[in-house]
């Protein structure tokens, strides 16, 4: 039996919502708001924090910007709600940001109901779900003339040979205990470096450093419209195309 998910609604065509809430309204998703702006879910999260169940937000920005901002902030203050992004159509960059921002989830539009909730049920259980066409464009991304070598930028942002080692590492999901262990190094020291990769990349984060080195090494595929459906990640769930 598929256990109670608490799903909020967030966008600003009520239409929009409706039509997800009849989409989404189950015996085990409990829609527990539908609401217009990013102050009120957050207040809904906080009411309900004691609710059994994971907690979804559904986010459908349409052509607000501020999604981005009010996502970081979302997903500082409520770290236990996945944040699931519905797109109008697929572009590499905007996923790339959609995840860096705290988002969970890109689901293009396009996808039919019974993928869209399978992708939520994912979610809910701490997968990360992304549009197919981001594996494929991984896949068919080609070392770019214009950015070069990631490490010779990295050469030239000051990182040591080790600190470009340990920054490899990151890229492939290491954490930092996998990390020292590689190395045969100490935990402390792995952080010691990664601090300084941080800094001397200004970043914030692992994932933003990570990003930087895609950045500095792979030319962006170019935009498409995309298909019809999503992926999960660790370990990767195809989510179907839509009828």
């Amino acid at each position: 039996m598929l256990r109670k998910v608490n799903i909020f609604l967030w966008g600003k065509n009520e239409i929009g919502r409706e039509g997800l809430k009849k989409i989404l309204s189950s015996d085990n998703f409990h829609i527990q708001a539908s609401v217009s702006d990013a102050v009120s879910v957050a207040s809904a999260l906080a009411q309900t924090a004691d609710e059994e169940g994971p907690q979804v937000v559904v986010i459908d920005p349409g052509a607000d910007s501020s999604w981005m901002v009010d996502c970081k902030l979302l997903a500082q203050e409520h770290p236990r709600a996945k944040l699931v992004l519905l797109s109008d159509r697929y572009v590499f960059d905007d996923v790339a940001l959609a995840f860096q921002n705290g988002v969970d989830a890109v689901i293009v539009k396009e996808i039919s109901c019974d993928p869209l909730i399978e992708s939520i049920h994912l979610v809910a259980m701490g997968e990360k779900v992304f549009p197919s066409q981001l594996a494929g464009d991984l896949v068919n991304c080609v070392p770019s003339t214009d950015t070069g070598d990631w490490r010779m930028s990295a050469i030239e942002a000051g990182l040591s040979s080790r600190e470009i080692e340990i920054l490899e590492s990151i890229m492939a999901g290491m954490a930092n205990k996998v990390i020292a262990r590689k190395f045969d190094i100490c935990e402390a020291t792995v952080k010691v470096h990664v601090k300084a990769i941080l800094r001397k990349l200004a970043v914030e984060n692992r994932t933003q450093a990570a990003t930087w080195a895609v950045k500095h090494s792979i030319a962006a595929p170019s935009t498409t419209v995309g298909i019809p459906q999503a992926q999960a990640i660790g370990p990767i769930t195809h989510i179907g195309r839509a009828a």
